[in-house]
C-alpha cells in the first residue's frame, strides 16, 4: 500500500519495517496495522487539529499539567506556537494515559513509543489473532452483558482511583478481545482533581456503558453506579476493590429545570454525535 506520509519518519528512522494495512479512519486519527521488531503492531496517526474538529476541547484540557511556565503562557496566547504546543500535549496525553493506567492494572493496549507524533502501541487481537472488534459491532446475550458491565465498571474504578477519567467511553472505543474488553482512544482522558467537568464526564462514561449493555440486559437500566462512585471518590475511599451496589439514595430537592433542560441537549448532541461516527466507522 502506498505510505501515509505520517508514518514515513517512523520508516526512515527505523521504528517500524513495513506498513500493512489500514485499520481504521475516524475524525481524531488514522490508524495502520505495521510491523516492528517483526511483530505486527499498531500505529496511530493523530489528524491536525484543524481537522480533528474535537468538540469542547477547553473542557478536556482543564487541568492539564503543561511542562513549564513559558509553553502555558504560550498555549494561553494561542500563537503558531502556542497551537503547535496544544497539539503536541494532546497528542503526548494519550501515550501517558495508557503507561498510567496500565501501570494501575486497567485494560488497554501496550503503548510503546510516540515518535514524531505517531503513537505506536500493541496491535489488539481477537482469539483468531485478527484485529480485534469493537464493542459495538458485537451483538451479546444478557450473560455476557451483565458479565462485561461488572467488569466495564471495575475499569472505571480503577481508572478513577488512578486519577483518570475516560472522557470520551463508548461502545465505539471499546476493544473485545480473546479476553475481554480493552479500553482505547486516550488522548481527551481528564485528571479527575484537577478538572470541573470530571464528573459529568464520568457520568457519562458510566451511562453509555449502561445503555450498551442495558440493550442485552434491561435490569442495568436502573443502575446508579456514576453518583456511587463518585461519592467514594469524593469522600477519598474509592480503591480498585470498592465494593459497588449500583444504587445511589439521591437527595430530595427542588429540580433545577435549567440544568435538567442544559443535560438534556447535551445528550440530544451526545446521540447525534454517535450516530455520526457509527456512519463514519460503517462508511470507512
Amino acid at each position: 500500500m502506498k505510505i501515509p506520509i505520517g508514518l514515513r519518519p517512523l520508516l526512515d528512522d527505523g521504528m517500524i519495517d513495513a506498513v500493512v494495512r489500514s485499520l481504521k479512519s475516524g475524525k481524531e486519527a488514522s490508524v495502520f496495522v505495521v510491523t516492528s521488531g517483526g511483530e505486527l503492531r499498531c500505529a496511530k496517526v493523530y489528524k491536525d487539529a484543524r481537522k480533528r474538529g474535537f468538540h469542547k476541547l477547553a473542557q478536556y484540557e482543564e487541568g492539564r499539567k503543561t511542562r513549564n511556565s513559558r509553553d502555558a503562557r504560550a498555549i494561553g496566547r494561542r500563537g503558531r506556537h502556542g497551537r503547535e504546543m496544544q497539539e503536541a500535549e494532546w497528542k503526548n496525553a494519550e501515550v501517558a494515559a495508557l503507561f498510567r493506567l496500565a501501570n494501575a492494572g486497567v485494560r488497554v493496549p501496550k503503548p510503546y513509543l510516540v515518535h514524531e507524533g505517531v503513537l505506536l502501541m500493541e496491535l489488539v487481537r481477537d482469539a483468531q489473532g485478527e484485529p480485534a472488534p469493537r464493542l459495538a459491532d458485537l451483538v451479546l446475550g444478557a450473560e455476557q452483558a451483565l458479565q462485561w458491565h461488572s467488569f466495564m465498571m471495575r475499569q472505571i474504578v480503577t481508572m478513577l482511583a488512578a486519577g483518570l477519567v475516560h472522557g470520551d467511553l463508548s461502545e465505539f472505543n471499546v476493544l473485545v478481545d480473546g479476553h475481554g474488553p480493552v479500553i482505547i482512544d486516550l488522548p481527551q482522558a481528564v485528571d479527575a482533581a484537577g478538572n470541573n467537568n470530571a464528573f459529568a464526564m464520568l457520568e457519562r462514561d458510566v451511562n453509555n456503558m449502561r445503555s450498551t449493555f442495558g440493550a442485552a440486559a434491561p435490569e442495568l437500566l436502573e443502575t446508579e453506579y456514576a453518583h456511587e462512585i463518585w461519592a467514594l471518590y469524593e469522600a477519598g475511599e474509592l480503591t480498585p476493590d470498592s465494593r459497588l451496589t449500583g444504587r445511589f439514595a439521591r437527595a430530595t430537592s427542588v429540580a433545577d429545570v435549567d440544568a435538567v433542560l442544559a443535560q438534556i441537549e447535551d445528550e440530544r448532541r451526545e446521540a447525534e454525535e454517535r450516530q455520526r461516527r457509527r456512519a463514519e466507522m460503517d462508511a470507512a
